[in-house]
């Protein structure tokens, strides 16, 4: 027997009453704090952050079904992620923690203007019962068309954000190539802002940056510099006794220093959401301005600097065998550790301590001979550091015997290197010169090549552009690599002119700062002598170990 079919019938009975929320919720007079910010620290704005406190302390204290669970601001920060806004968050975690019903605010621009942060953070209140009223967008939160109306005009604020950064770059851009250098005198040593409002120079800071470059001149390593800071009590840029080594390192490196400035080290990938910083390798063009403010470092003394930290850097590992003997960085310590070199095998020297019978001894040992023995360096001596140190001062001496010959020689070649070499090629000015016509007529073919994309001729004559411009952007780094080169020389030859004029004929103590300053290299021939080669001349001295 067949069962008739039923006809089911449904009836909708609508919701009277919302549904629960997710988590505890809070009896009684409803919790209600307020968020309030505004995008700028200027007083106009801050007047109105101020107002936006009281009104909302105001409406909620008159309201006698609210409580009031406190106002949260934060104030001349973007709106365009939350990370940063430390009072936002603190909010969100009272959220979280059951100490909030509701939150008040103006807009949805003024909650978020990033869609993305704004739907998220809603979404998590909205599972816990919690409400967000937009009072000029009249929106809650806790209303089913709430998300889509949300969605709708914090887009419009996004959008109205990424707006106003397209129409910012450009102008922030022309400020740079107009070589408008901003200064943060909080953060750069040596500098204060003068009557005029442009960078003058602090005298008592000031003689700290040069006490940082003498010293690394010097041989003295970042951590060296650092711990002589911190125990005289010198304060950083901020005022405190923070100093670090990448402190240390970002003075040394600065062009400030050398009254100069350059704009677009960095760049922010976007304005939107997770903003990031990163460093700019040629994505960007950079902006250099020359002579933009006083320098409280010679040119020829950063270049020299530089070339000091090129060089600390580019130590090779001379030894596979143990890690201890290998020069894979520089070491400030022992001034010989640098220039001393055996002249058998060209391995360097190491300082060594021997103890027997209660007695310690000095000596330099190569480091071919400490680590394989005779198999590949077979008579390279064992020099006792105190001969080695007589032999040094001996070979000083006698340079110094010298000087009046050596000094005619210095000032001839300290001639040579400011004259730079002329070899006919195009100067520096010229080679920026015609970077400039290259780049003009670069992207007048790309304009053109937009036009008309087929015409294979124009896109030849592009290419040819573009490998010009290369090579000449080339030649620019090879000229600036130069012109530093030679400015670090002259300036070590004029230091070694004036120190000439100052020596005594007679030296009577080895000292490191001396040797690491004015010897190039010191080479081991046998037992009983050593040749010292002075920097930047074709002097080399027998020097007599005794």
């Amino acid at each position: 027997m067949e069962q008739a079919v039923l006809e089911r019938r449904v009836r909708v009975i609508p919701a009277t009453k919302p549904a629960p929320a997710s988590g505890p919720r809070h009896s009684g007079r409803q919790r209600v704090a307020a968020y309030c910010r505004v995008s700028t620290d200027s007083e106009e704005q801050l007047n109105s952050y101020a107002a936006q406190q009281n009104y909302y302390t105001q409406k909620i204290e008159e309201n006698p079904d609210w409580e009031m669970a406190g106002i949260f601001a934060d104030e001349g920060l973007s709106g365009t992620s939350v990370k940063k806004r430390t009072e936002f968050n603190r909010m969100i975690a009272a959220c979280k923690r059951g100490r909030i019903d509701m939150i008040l605010t103006k807009s949805a621009s003024r909650f978020a203007r990033n869609t993305v942060d704004c739907l998220k953070v809603i979404r998590t209140l909205k599972a816990r019962g919690i409400a967000v009223i937009f009072e000029k967008e009249n929106i809650n939160t806790l209303t089913e068309s709430s998300e889509f109306l949300i969605t709708l005009f914090s887009s419009f604020s996004q959008a109205e954000s990424e707006s106003m950064s397209l129409n910012i770059i450009p102008g922030i851009r022309q400020s740079m190539k107009e070589g408008n250098i901003p200064f943060q005198y909080s953060r750069t040593l040596g500098y204060r802002r003068g009557p005029d409002g442009k960078p003058e120079i602090d005298p008592e800071e000031a003689e700290t940056v040069r006490l940082i470059y003498t010293r690394y001149l010097e041989g003295r390593s970042l951590g060296d510099i650092q711990r002589e800071l911190v125990e005289n009590n010198i304060p950083t840029a901020a005022g405190i006794q923070g100093w670090s080594r990448q402190v240390i390192q970002n003075i040394l490196t600065s062009e400030k220093y050398i009254g100069d400035g350059l704009r677009q080290k960095t760049y922010t990938t976007g304005p939107i959401g997770n903003k990031k910083t990163v460093k700019n390798n040629g994505e960007l063009p950079m902006y250099y301005s020359r002579d933009h403010h006083p320098a409280i470092i010679p040119r020829d003394i950063y270049y020299r600097v530089k070339e000091e930290m090129a060089r600390r850097a580019s130590k090779r590992k001379v030894m596979q065998k143990t890690a201890k003997t290998e020069q894979g960085k520089y070491s400030a310590k022992y001034a010989l550790s640098e220039l001393l070199v055996c002249g058998e095998c060209g391995t360097p020297y190491k300082r060594c301590t021997w103890a027997r019978n209660g007695k310690k001894r000095i000596v330099w040992r190569c480091v071919s001979r400490l680590e394989f023995g005779t198999k590949y360096c077979h008579s390279s001596p064992t020099l006792d550091e105190d001969r080695l140190h007589r032999a040094i001062v001996a070979a000083l001496n006698e340079y110094g015997a010298i000087r009046a010959e050596v000094k005619a020689d210095v000032l001839e070649l300290a001639e040579l290197a400011r004259c730079g070499g002329e070899d006919g090629g195009m100067s520096l000015l010229e080679l920026r010169q015609r970077l400039d016509t290259l780049t003009v007529e670069q992207a007048a073919l790309v304009d053109k090549i937009l036009e008309s994309k087929d015409d294979s001729e124009l896109n030849v004559q592009l290419e040819t552009v573009t490998a010009e411009k290369q090579r000449v952007l080339d030649q620019i780094a090879a000229c600036q690599q130069d012109e530093e080169r030679q400015a670090a020389q002259a300036s070590r030859q004029q230091e070694m002119e004036e120190w000439l004029d100052q020596q005594p004929m007679c030296f009577t103590e080895y000292n490191d700062t001396l040797t690491r300053r004015f010897v190039e290299r010191i080479t081991v021939v046998d037992t009983e002598t050593i040749q010292v080669k002075i920097r930047d001349t074709d002097v080399v001295i027998d020097g007599k170990l005794c």
